[in-house]
C-alpha cells in the first residue's frame, strides 16, 4: 500500500516516475489502482444488524492510503527492492503485506 500524510496530495498526478513500467516489464505487477483522497470516502460499517455510514475515513491517523499495487514476488527482499524504488517510498510510506490465501 501507498501510504502517506496530507503533504503527499502534492504528488497525487506525478505518476511513478517509470517504476510501472519498469515493473510491467519485470512482470511482477499483477493489479493496483490510485485512490481517490480519504474526505471523499465512504466507510461502511454493521454493529448488532445496523447499517452504520460515515462521511470520510473511520481509520484515526495522520497517513491515508493514497492507492496499492499487487505485486508477484518470490520472496519478502524481492519485494522490499521493489517497494524501494517506488518513488512515494521517497516522500511516503510503503507498506507490504502478505496475500491472504484463501483456505483449501
Amino acid at each position: 500500500m501507498i501510504c502517506g500524510d496530507a503533504s503527499a496530495t502534492e504528488y497525487a498526478n506525478d505518476g511513478c516516475g517509470g517504476w510501472s513500467e519498469e515493473m510491467e516489464a519485470r512482470g511482477v505487477v499483477a493489479g493496483g489502482a490510485g485512490l481517490r483522497p480519504p474526505h471523499e470516502a465512504t466507510t461502511v460499517r454493521v454493529r448488532d444488524d445496523e447499517l452504520l455510514l460515515t462521511d470520510g475515513p473511520f481509520a484515526e491517523t495522520k497517513e491515508q492510503i493514497g492507492g496499492f499495487v499487487l505485486i508477484d514476488c518470490a520472496d519478502l527482499d524481492e519485494a522490499i527492492e521493489i517497494a524501494s524504488k517506488h518513488p512515494a517510498a521517497g516522500y511516503g510510506t510503503i507498506e507490504i503485506r502478505p496475500v491472504l490465501e484463501p483456505p483449501v
